[in-house]
């Protein structure tokens, strides 16, 4: 990749930016059979995932109502691509540009910019640490198909994941450091909460909890204590990973816990899942346990989270 200009796409969900985008974003999302099988044939998914967003979207479009009417999923993920540009300008001639799974901008928007710019080796950086077949998996497959549609001739490298990356756990290691401050001298208990996925996807091999624990293991050692792992965001009547968090607040609140601090170890910026799951739901749900509960703050744009994002893309184009 050295030697001319290069393409950093760095892949995401992508999220709302309004309330009106709410309905369409979750069709997006209930569509793709890569995450979520509904009915015993394809040609059936997409008329459940309507009738399962017609349900769901008042509750959601409430939830993204009390974070600012959207989500800045995408906005900060544009922001860690500008950021990313910038730390990679004096290594080389780097086209940075994002591409969301089920919102704009989607992976052709991003393909037609780079095309414009005469630019035809690309590496996709997924901004997941941790591969799943429901995120890393599936942004993946939606880049390929974008590449077939073209008729512009790409050439693509990927990097699948990047759960110990020294940079990303230094980064992780100083957020916590700085929410455990707000506890001043008092102990806490640190939970760490991920994403949930269903038991069924690590029963078929999926790494997803291989890799969320291999943060955690890069991570504890520059930290000089533990913490307790549970999951979030589940939604639907299959088995999920445990503990869920909440499963988890009641039984720290049952054995006398009065301070956790609760890090969002599968997110590098924050969305839905922090904004509202964590700071509205579970601090309400830990307020009324007795408990008090505080956020690591969200990787965003930290500046050891875009020092590992560029050691990623520069050992690859090298």
């Amino acid at each position: 990749m050295a030697g001319k200009k290069s393409g950093v796409v760095l892949l995401n969900m992508g999220g709302p930016e309004s309330l009106d985008d709410v309905e369409p974003f979750l069709l997006n999302l209930f569509s793709d059979r890569e995450i979520i099988r509904l009915g015993p044939f394809p040609f059936l998914q997409k008329f459940i995932a309507r009738k399962i967003v017609k349900n769901r979207a008042p509750k959601s479009r409430a939830a993204y109502q009390l974070i600012g009417g959207g989500s800045p999923l995408a906005r900060i993920s544009v922001e860690q691509g500008q950021a990313l540009a910038a730390r990679l300008a004096g290594e080389g001639d780097f086209m940075v540009r994002c591409a969301m799974r089920y919102w704009h901008p989607l992976a052709e928007e991003a393909l037609a910019e780079f095309q414009r710019a005469g630019v035809r080796d690309l590496l996709a950086l997924p901004l997941y640490p941790h591969y799943s077949r429901a995120t890393s998996g599936s942004s993946f497959n939606d880049l390929r198909r974008a590449l077939a549609a073209t008729d512009y001739k790409f050439s693509c490298r990927e990097i699948a994941a990047w759960p110990d990356q020294p940079a990303y756990a230094a980064a992780l290691a100083a957020t916590i450091k700085e929410g455990a401050a707000a506890f001043g001298d008092d102990p806490f208990t640190l939970v760490y909460s991920a994403h949930s996925l269903p038991v069924s996807f690590i029963e078929d091999g999926d790494p997803y909890l291989d890799h969320i624990k291999r943060t955690i293991a890069a991570v504890e050692p520059l930290l000089g204590f533990g913490g307790r792992l549970c999951f979030q965001s589940r939604s639907g009547p299959v088995r999920w990973l445990a503990p869920s968090t909440p499963e988890m607040l009641d039984e720290l609140a049952a054995s006398g816990v009065k301070n956790v601090l609760m890090v969002p170890i599968s997110f590098v910026s924050d969305h839905v899942e922090t904004l509202y799951e964590i700071d509205i739901q579970y601090r309400d749900l830990a307020h009324d346990l007795g408990i008090r509960l505080v956020r690591s703050p969200a990787l965003n744009t930290h500046p050891r989270l875009i020092e590992a994002l560029a050691e990623l893309v520069l050992s690859h184009a090298r």
